[in-house]
């Protein structure tokens, strides 16, 4: 009996071929990222369709805001698994021969954290809207980790700026020893 298919077309859909595999190589995180970017670019479905349970107008702005701010998240937790694919972490002088092919990955691995970088400006939006004074009361079952979230970024214990900031400055000393690498290094 064949299957039906579906045109994904909503945010909630787009969000439900998310997914992180046990073993995370470049292409899984990229078809992650590629669903991640066309889930928010999309509309969200009908309130009836929301992955909470939603009864009026400031509960569904509520549940829009957390779920913005979410998938923000996701996207720089996914950039951040990808520029670690790259990222050397050290630079042994074994590594001399390749030195060039080293500095291009340590490049690759820069503009994936980068672009994190760009995305947790929105994710720190998405999660002051969603923590207004009017919604302090105002708890959706189902997304009660999306709310921790929110207050996390709040409180500062979630913090990607910081972690990113660390990972650059750190990739900067693995290239900038590199670059002092020369023929008499191996």
């Amino acid at each position: 009996m064949p299957l039906d298919a579906y045109l994904v077309t909503y945010k909630e859909q787009y969000y439900g071929l998310y997914h992180v595999h046990y073993s995370q190589y470049p292409d899984d995180t990229m078809e992650n990222i590629y669903w991640l970017e066309k889930a928010i670019a999309a509309d969200f479905a009908n309130p009836l369709h929301a992955m909470a349970i939603i009864t009026n107008e400031t509960e569904w702005e509520k549940y829009r805001y957390l779920f913005m701010m979410h998938l923000y998240l996701k996207l720089i937790e996914q950039y951040i698994a990808l520029g670690n694919q790259w990222n050397k972490r050290n630079a042994y002088f074994y590594n001399a021969p390749w030195k060039e092919q080293n500095l291009e990955s340590l490049d690759t691995a820069e503009t994936c954290y980068r672009t994190a970088l760009y995305y947790w400006k929105d994710a720190r939006e998405w999660a002051e809207k969603s923590l207004d004074k009017k919604f302090r009361w105002i708890n959706l079952k189902n997304l009660q980790y999306w709310q921790d979230e929110a207050t996390r970024i709040e409180s500062g214990s979630l913090d990607y700026e910081k972690t990113l900031n660390r990972e650059l400055a750190r990739l900067q000393q693995v290239r900038e020893t590199f670059q002092a690498m020369d023929e008499n290094t191996y």
